[in-house]
């Protein structure tokens, strides 16, 4: 074999071998991505897990205060704060009461809207602020005794229990007097304390009261509710014919006498009742 011939047999077998590299590179990159599908879900995120050390506490809404809490701190600010009222007890009370708990289901998207809300049996749920305003008005000390007249849904109540040491509570819609005590109960309210009567003629027994809130408008101001505060104690009332203009006062007793001031112009249901 010529010298001719053994260079030319050498650059055949290197070009073969050039060929078998490149057909093996071709089936490398094609198993390669057929081995990198696209992903069709979002990849996990992962937490670390609860430590088992310590039992993990169980706690109802009201307690944590993190159930709709953004709303109830927006409410607090922009519906309360705003127009004056600064009583921190009151608005840290505001905040850790889930309102939207006393409202009925089909008006829950609007719990912590402006305004008042039906609760069924022709009564309503008061507008936030004046739940607010009215409880600031009794100035309240946190071993107060306090009676309220219309639980309604128990929300004004529930608002009282994170401030005062008892609530008292009488309601005449035996239906809302039933609901109201359960829902109390189940929220955590303890120290309220719930009866079916007629609120015109009070709670005599546990009276005297560090301050008494009426919920609901009588036309005059009742005599047994006044007879049942305690010397310098205060009732917060609206008081005004059905569905005509009423007033809110805060009533001071001094002595035998008491000491009347106009707060503002408001709309409530009326005080129902035998009296």
């Amino acid at each position: 074999m010529t010298r001719t011939q053994q260079i030319g047999n050498i650059e055949r077998f290197r070009m073969r071998r050039m060929a078998v590299a490149l057909v093996c590179l071709a089936l490398l990159l094609s198993c390669g991505l057929q081995a990198r599908p696209t992903p069709t879900t979002p990849p996990l995120t992962l937490t670390a897990p609860p430590s088992t050390s310590t039992p993990i506490p169980t706690t109802t809404a009201q307690e944590t205060g993190t159930d709709r809490l953004e709303e109830r701190m927006k409410m607090v600010d922009t519906q309360i704060r705003r127009r004056g009222v600064t009583d921190e007890d009151v608005l840290a009370a505001l905040e850790r009461v889930p309102r939207h708990e006393f409202v009925p289901e089909k008006y829950q998207n609007q719990a912590y809207a402006d305004h008042p809300l039906p609760i069924g049996h022709g009564q309503t749920i008061s507008q936030p602020y004046i739940v607010a305003l009215m409880t600031e008005l009794l100035q309240l000390k946190n071993t107060d005794r306090v009676l309220e007249i219309g639980t309604g849904s128990g929300y004004q109540a529930a608002i009282l229990a994170e401030i005062v040491a008892e609530v008292y509570t009488v309601e005449i819609v035996e239906p809302l007097a039933h609901d109201a005590k359960e829902r109390l109960a189940r929220l955590g309210s303890a120290n309220v304390h719930t009866l079916h009567a007629d609120g015109y003629f009070g709670w005599e027994e546990h009276g005297p009261y560090d301050a008494i809130i009426v919920t609901a408008a009588p036309d005059h101001i009742p005599q047994p509710l006044v007879r049942q505060l305690k010397d310098g104690a205060k009732l917060v009332i609206p008081v005004g014919p059905p569905g005509g203009y009423q007033t809110l006062w805060e009533i001071t007793k001094v002595g035998e006498e008491v000491k009347k001031r106009n707060v503002t112009g408001v709309l409530f249901v009326p005080l129902t009742g035998e009296h």
